[in-house]
Protein backbone atom coordinates (compact mmCIF):
# COMPACT_ATOMS: atom_id res chain seq x y z
CA UNK A 1 0.00 0.00 0.00
CA UNK A 2 0.99 3.64 -0.43
CA UNK A 3 0.34 6.35 2.16
CA UNK A 4 1.02 10.05 1.73
CA UNK A 5 3.37 11.72 4.17
CA UNK A 6 0.61 14.22 4.86
CA UNK A 7 -1.63 11.47 6.24
CA UNK A 8 1.25 9.94 8.21
CA UNK A 9 2.21 13.33 9.67
CA UNK A 10 -1.34 14.04 10.74
CA UNK A 11 -1.59 10.64 12.40
CA UNK A 12 1.51 11.17 14.60
CA UNK A 13 1.18 14.98 14.92
CA UNK A 14 4.51 15.55 13.16
CA UNK A 15 5.94 18.84 11.93
CA UNK A 16 6.93 18.35 8.29
CA UNK A 17 9.87 19.98 6.56
CA UNK A 18 9.73 19.24 2.83
CA UNK A 19 7.09 17.87 0.48
CA UNK A 20 4.25 16.21 2.34
CA UNK A 21 2.60 14.79 -0.79
CA UNK A 22 5.27 12.11 -1.29
CA UNK A 23 3.89 8.56 -1.20
CA UNK A 24 5.43 6.05 1.19
CA UNK A 25 5.16 2.34 0.37
CA UNK A 26 7.29 0.75 3.10
CA UNK A 27 9.03 1.27 6.45
CA UNK A 28 12.72 0.37 6.78
CA UNK A 29 15.69 0.73 9.12
CA UNK A 30 17.84 3.76 8.39
CA UNK A 31 20.81 1.76 7.10
CA UNK A 32 18.67 -0.31 4.69
CA UNK A 33 16.17 2.33 3.60
CA UNK A 34 15.35 2.76 -0.09
CA UNK A 35 13.53 5.45 -2.09
CA UNK A 36 9.84 5.43 -1.24
CA UNK A 37 10.48 4.34 2.35
CA UNK A 38 10.07 6.04 5.69
CA UNK A 39 12.72 5.51 8.35
CA UNK A 40 13.49 6.91 11.79
CA UNK A 41 16.45 8.17 13.78
CA UNK A 42 15.92 6.70 17.22
CA UNK A 43 19.27 7.29 18.88
CA UNK A 44 22.66 8.91 18.30
CA UNK A 45 24.17 5.49 17.62
CA UNK A 46 22.42 5.50 14.22
CA UNK A 47 23.35 9.05 13.20
CA UNK A 48 26.33 7.63 11.29
CA UNK A 49 23.86 6.17 8.76
CA UNK A 50 22.02 9.46 8.26
CA UNK A 51 24.29 11.02 5.59
CA UNK A 52 23.95 7.99 3.29
CA UNK A 53 20.38 6.82 3.90
CA UNK A 54 18.28 6.60 0.76
CA UNK A 55 14.93 6.98 2.54
CA UNK A 56 12.45 9.47 1.14
CA UNK A 57 11.46 10.63 4.63
CA UNK A 58 12.73 10.31 8.18
CA UNK A 59 11.23 10.64 11.64
CA UNK A 60 13.48 12.74 13.86
CA UNK A 61 13.29 14.20 17.35
CA UNK A 62 12.10 17.77 17.78
CA UNK A 63 14.98 20.21 17.33
CA UNK A 64 17.06 17.87 15.16
CA UNK A 65 19.60 19.82 13.10
CA UNK A 66 18.69 19.22 9.47
CA UNK A 67 21.48 19.04 6.94
CA UNK A 68 19.95 17.42 3.84
CA UNK A 69 17.45 18.92 1.42
CA UNK A 70 16.79 15.65 -0.46
CA UNK A 71 14.87 14.03 2.39
CA UNK A 72 11.63 15.00 4.13
CA UNK A 73 11.82 15.46 7.91
CA UNK A 74 8.97 14.58 10.27
CA UNK A 75 9.70 16.04 13.70
CA UNK A 76 8.04 14.21 16.60
CA UNK A 77 8.57 13.87 20.33
CA UNK A 78 9.72 10.23 20.14
CA UNK A 79 10.72 8.96 16.66
CA UNK A 80 10.79 5.28 17.63
CA UNK A 81 7.34 5.31 19.21
CA UNK A 82 5.96 7.24 16.24
CA UNK A 83 7.51 4.68 13.88
CA UNK A 84 5.81 1.84 15.77
CA UNK A 85 2.45 3.63 15.69
CA UNK A 86 2.75 4.13 11.92
CA UNK A 87 3.81 0.51 11.45
CA UNK A 88 0.80 -0.73 13.39
CA UNK A 89 -1.70 1.65 11.79
CA UNK A 90 -0.71 1.50 8.12
CA UNK A 91 1.64 -1.39 7.43
CA UNK A 92 0.76 -4.31 9.70
CA UNK A 93 -0.54 -7.38 7.88
CA UNK A 94 -4.21 -8.00 8.53
CA UNK A 95 -4.99 -11.67 8.09
CA UNK A 96 -7.94 -12.03 5.72
CA UNK A 97 -10.73 -14.36 6.73
CA UNK A 98 -14.41 -13.74 6.16
CA UNK A 99 -17.58 -15.62 6.95
CA UNK A 100 -17.92 -19.22 8.04
CA UNK A 101 -16.46 -21.78 5.68
CA UNK A 102 -18.89 -24.59 4.77
CA UNK A 103 -16.30 -27.19 5.79
CA UNK A 104 -16.30 -25.93 9.40
CA UNK A 105 -18.04 -28.17 11.95
CA UNK A 106 -19.78 -26.17 14.69
CA UNK A 107 -21.87 -28.04 17.23
CA UNK A 108 -25.48 -26.88 17.40
CA UNK A 109 -25.12 -26.14 21.13
CA UNK A 110 -22.32 -23.62 20.56
CA UNK A 111 -22.75 -19.91 19.85
CA UNK A 112 -20.74 -17.72 17.48
CA UNK A 113 -20.78 -13.91 17.78
CA UNK A 114 -21.42 -11.40 15.03
CA UNK A 115 -18.73 -10.73 12.43
CA UNK A 116 -16.70 -13.75 13.49
CA UNK A 117 -14.86 -15.59 10.72
CA UNK A 118 -14.19 -19.33 10.79
CA UNK A 119 -11.90 -21.07 8.30
CA UNK A 120 -11.72 -24.42 6.58
CA UNK A 121 -12.03 -27.64 8.61
CA UNK A 122 -12.39 -25.85 11.94
CA UNK A 123 -14.07 -27.98 14.61
CA UNK A 124 -15.94 -26.38 17.50
CA UNK A 125 -17.35 -28.77 20.09
CA UNK A 126 -20.38 -28.68 22.36
CA UNK A 127 -21.40 -25.67 24.46
CA UNK A 128 -18.64 -23.39 23.26
CA UNK A 129 -18.98 -19.62 23.12
CA UNK A 130 -17.12 -17.68 20.44
CA UNK A 131 -17.18 -13.89 20.78
CA UNK A 132 -17.79 -11.11 18.28
CA UNK A 133 -15.27 -10.26 15.60
CA UNK A 134 -13.02 -13.24 16.28
CA UNK A 135 -11.00 -15.00 13.56
CA UNK A 136 -10.44 -18.74 13.79
CA UNK A 137 -8.23 -20.03 11.01
CA UNK A 138 -8.11 -23.34 9.21
CA UNK A 139 -7.82 -26.73 10.93
CA UNK A 140 -8.20 -25.32 14.42
CA UNK A 141 -9.99 -27.54 16.98
CA UNK A 142 -11.84 -26.13 19.99
CA UNK A 143 -13.26 -28.77 22.31
CA UNK A 144 -16.40 -28.60 24.43
CA UNK A 145 -17.31 -25.87 26.93
CA UNK A 146 -14.52 -23.55 25.84
CA UNK A 147 -14.76 -19.79 25.41
CA UNK A 148 -13.06 -17.45 22.96
CA UNK A 149 -13.42 -13.71 23.55
CA UNK A 150 -14.25 -10.83 21.22
CA UNK A 151 -11.62 -9.89 18.66
CA UNK A 152 -9.37 -12.87 19.35
CA UNK A 153 -7.35 -14.25 16.43
CA UNK A 154 -6.45 -17.96 16.33
CA UNK A 155 -4.14 -18.94 13.49
CA UNK A 156 -4.11 -22.36 11.73
CA UNK A 157 -3.68 -25.73 13.41
CA UNK A 158 -4.24 -24.59 16.98
CA UNK A 159 -5.76 -27.05 19.47
CA UNK A 160 -7.79 -25.72 22.39
CA UNK A 161 -8.89 -28.42 24.79
CA UNK A 162 -12.12 -28.61 26.78
CA UNK A 163 -13.18 -25.88 29.26
CA UNK A 164 -10.44 -23.46 28.22
CA UNK A 165 -11.15 -19.75 28.68
CA UNK A 166 -9.57 -17.43 26.11
CA UNK A 167 -10.07 -13.69 26.66
CA UNK A 168 -10.60 -10.75 24.34
CA UNK A 169 -8.11 -9.62 21.69
CA UNK A 170 -5.83 -12.60 22.27
CA UNK A 171 -3.51 -13.75 19.45
CA UNK A 172 -2.60 -17.45 19.27
CA UNK A 173 -0.13 -18.41 16.57
CA UNK A 174 0.16 -21.54 14.43
CA UNK A 175 0.33 -24.92 16.09
CA UNK A 176 -0.11 -23.82 19.70
CA UNK A 177 -1.61 -26.32 22.12
CA UNK A 178 -3.83 -24.95 24.87
CA UNK A 179 -5.09 -27.24 27.63
CA UNK A 180 -3.32 -30.54 26.99
CA UNK A 181 -3.00 -32.75 30.07
CA UNK A 182 -0.40 -31.70 32.58
CA UNK A 183 2.54 -34.03 33.21
CA UNK A 184 1.13 -35.75 36.27
CA UNK A 185 2.16 -39.32 37.17
CA UNK A 186 2.91 -41.31 40.30
CA UNK A 187 4.53 -44.74 40.62
CA UNK A 188 2.19 -47.52 41.69
CA UNK A 189 3.02 -50.55 43.86
CA UNK A 190 4.22 -52.47 40.80
CA UNK A 191 6.63 -49.69 39.81
CA UNK A 192 4.60 -48.61 36.82
CA UNK A 193 3.53 -45.00 36.38
CA UNK A 194 -0.10 -44.21 37.15
CA UNK A 195 -1.67 -41.19 35.46
CA UNK A 196 -3.05 -38.46 37.73
CA UNK A 197 -6.24 -37.14 36.10
CA UNK A 198 -5.87 -33.52 34.96
CA UNK A 199 -9.37 -32.11 35.45
CA UNK A 200 -8.60 -28.38 35.60
CA UNK A 201 -8.45 -25.91 32.72
CA UNK A 202 -6.49 -23.04 31.18
CA UNK A 203 -7.44 -19.37 31.54
CA UNK A 204 -5.85 -16.86 29.16
CA UNK A 205 -6.82 -13.27 29.89
CA UNK A 206 -7.24 -10.30 27.51
CA UNK A 207 -4.53 -9.07 25.10
CA UNK A 208 -2.23 -12.05 25.60
CA UNK A 209 -0.14 -13.21 22.62
CA UNK A 210 1.04 -16.82 22.36
CA UNK A 211 3.73 -17.90 19.89
CA UNK A 212 3.79 -20.76 17.43
CA UNK A 213 4.04 -24.31 18.81
CA UNK A 214 3.87 -23.13 22.41
CA UNK A 215 2.15 -25.52 24.81
CA UNK A 216 0.15 -24.55 27.88
CA UNK A 217 -1.00 -27.49 30.01
CA UNK A 218 -4.31 -27.64 31.81
CA UNK A 219 -4.26 -27.71 35.61
CA UNK A 220 -4.58 -30.92 37.57
CA UNK A 221 -7.10 -29.08 39.75
CA UNK A 222 -8.10 -25.44 39.34
CA UNK A 223 -6.57 -23.41 36.52
CA UNK A 224 -3.35 -22.68 34.69
CA UNK A 225 -3.50 -18.88 34.32
CA UNK A 226 -1.89 -16.42 31.89
CA UNK A 227 -2.85 -12.89 32.92
CA UNK A 228 -3.62 -9.90 30.73
CA UNK A 229 -1.15 -8.34 28.27
CA UNK A 230 1.48 -11.05 28.72
CA UNK A 231 3.50 -12.05 25.64
CA UNK A 232 4.79 -15.60 25.15
CA UNK A 233 7.22 -16.50 22.37
CA UNK A 234 7.39 -19.63 20.18
CA UNK A 235 8.23 -23.07 21.59
CA UNK A 236 7.55 -22.28 25.24
CA UNK A 237 6.35 -25.05 27.58
CA UNK A 238 4.10 -23.99 30.46
CA UNK A 239 3.26 -26.76 32.92
CA UNK A 240 0.07 -27.47 34.85
CA UNK A 241 -1.12 -25.00 37.51
CA UNK A 242 1.44 -22.38 36.48
CA UNK A 243 0.38 -18.76 37.02
CA UNK A 244 1.95 -15.97 34.97
CA UNK A 245 1.24 -12.34 35.85
CA UNK A 246 0.35 -9.31 33.76
CA UNK A 247 2.64 -7.67 31.19
CA UNK A 248 5.24 -10.41 31.46
CA UNK A 249 7.37 -11.40 28.45
CA UNK A 250 8.74 -14.94 28.00
CA UNK A 251 11.16 -15.80 25.18
CA UNK A 252 11.47 -18.96 23.11
CA UNK A 253 12.38 -22.43 24.39
CA UNK A 254 11.66 -21.57 28.00
CA UNK A 255 10.24 -24.35 30.16
CA UNK A 256 8.17 -23.63 33.27
CA UNK A 257 7.47 -26.58 35.55
CA UNK A 258 4.16 -27.16 37.31
CA UNK A 259 2.74 -24.87 40.01
CA UNK A 260 5.39 -22.17 39.51
CA UNK A 261 4.16 -18.60 39.92
CA UNK A 262 5.65 -15.76 37.88
CA UNK A 263 4.76 -12.16 38.75
CA UNK A 264 3.88 -9.03 36.80
CA UNK A 265 6.30 -7.24 34.46
CA UNK A 266 8.79 -10.12 34.51
CA UNK A 267 11.17 -10.60 31.55
CA UNK A 268 12.42 -14.11 30.80
CA UNK A 269 15.05 -14.53 28.07
CA UNK A 270 15.37 -17.61 25.86
CA UNK A 271 16.00 -21.18 27.01
CA UNK A 272 15.38 -20.54 30.69
CA UNK A 273 14.32 -23.51 32.81
CA UNK A 274 12.19 -23.23 35.98
CA UNK A 275 11.77 -25.99 38.54
CA UNK A 276 8.31 -26.60 39.98
CA UNK A 277 6.61 -24.92 42.95
CA UNK A 278 8.71 -21.75 43.05
CA UNK A 279 7.75 -18.08 42.87
CA UNK A 280 9.23 -15.26 40.79
CA UNK A 281 8.46 -11.76 42.05
CA UNK A 282 7.30 -8.71 40.09
CA UNK A 283 9.84 -6.95 37.88
CA UNK A 284 12.45 -9.72 37.87
CA UNK A 285 14.61 -10.10 34.73
CA UNK A 286 16.17 -13.50 33.99
CA UNK A 287 18.95 -13.89 31.42
CA UNK A 288 19.14 -16.47 28.66
CA UNK A 289 19.87 -20.14 29.44
CA UNK A 290 19.45 -19.62 33.16
CA UNK A 291 18.46 -22.48 35.44
CA UNK A 292 16.01 -21.23 38.06
CA UNK A 293 15.99 -23.70 40.95
CA UNK A 294 14.71 -21.44 43.72
CA UNK A 295 12.23 -18.65 44.30
CA UNK A 296 13.34 -15.11 43.40
CA UNK A 297 11.31 -12.44 45.16
CA UNK A 298 13.71 -9.48 45.02
CA UNK A 299 13.40 -7.26 41.94
CA UNK A 300 16.59 -7.32 39.86
CA UNK A 301 18.51 -8.99 37.03
CA UNK A 302 19.55 -12.63 37.38
CA UNK A 303 21.53 -15.05 35.22
CA UNK A 304 23.39 -18.36 35.24
CA UNK A 305 22.70 -21.95 36.18
CA UNK A 306 22.00 -22.15 39.02
CA UNK A 307 20.66 -18.62 38.73
CA UNK A 308 22.25 -15.82 40.73
CA UNK A 309 22.22 -12.03 40.82
CA UNK A 310 23.82 -10.54 37.73
CA UNK A 311 26.85 -9.00 39.46
CA UNK A 312 27.64 -12.28 41.18
CA UNK A 313 27.14 -14.15 37.90
CA UNK A 314 29.60 -11.85 36.12
CA UNK A 315 32.24 -12.30 38.83
CA UNK A 316 31.83 -16.07 38.67
CA UNK A 317 32.09 -16.05 34.88
CA UNK A 318 35.35 -14.09 35.04
CA UNK A 319 36.84 -16.75 37.31
CA UNK A 320 35.59 -19.57 35.10
CA UNK A 321 37.10 -18.00 32.00
CA UNK A 322 40.42 -17.63 33.79
CA UNK A 323 40.28 -21.13 35.24
CA UNK A 324 42.99 -22.59 32.98
CA UNK A 325 45.39 -19.79 33.91
CA UNK A 326 44.52 -20.05 37.59
CA UNK A 327 45.03 -23.82 37.50
CA UNK A 328 48.47 -23.38 35.97
CA UNK A 329 49.35 -20.78 38.60
CA UNK A 330 48.25 -23.12 41.40
CA UNK A 331 50.32 -25.92 39.88
CA UNK A 332 53.41 -23.68 39.83
CA UNK A 333 52.82 -22.56 43.42
CA UNK A 334 52.51 -26.17 44.56
CA UNK A 335 55.75 -27.06 42.83
CA UNK A 336 57.49 -24.10 44.48
CA UNK A 337 56.02 -25.07 47.87
CA UNK A 338 57.17 -28.68 47.47
CA UNK A 339 60.63 -27.42 46.56
CA UNK A 340 60.76 -25.24 49.68
CA UNK A 341 59.64 -28.12 51.88
CA UNK A 342 62.43 -30.29 50.46
CA UNK A 343 65.01 -27.58 51.14
CA UNK A 344 63.77 -27.15 54.72
CA UNK A 345 63.86 -30.91 55.34
CA UNK A 346 67.57 -31.18 54.46
CA UNK A 347 69.86 -31.63 57.53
Amino acid sequence: MQISLREIAQFVSARVTGQDDILIDTLLNIEKATPGSLTFLGSKAYEKFFPETKASAILVAQGFEMSRDDIVYLEVENPYQAFLLILKRFFTYQAELNGIDPTASIDATSTVGENTAIGKNVVIGKNCRIGRGAKIFHNTVILEESEVGDGTVIFPNVTIREKSRIGKNVIIHNGASIGADGFGFVKGPDGNYLKIPQIGNVIIEDFVEIGANTTIDRAALGSTVIKAHTKIDNLVQIGHNVEIGENTAISAQTGISGSTKIGDHVIVAGQVGFVDHIEIGDGVIIGAQSGVSRSILKRGIYAGSPVKELNQFKKTEVHIRNLATLTEQVKQLREELDSLKKEQSKP
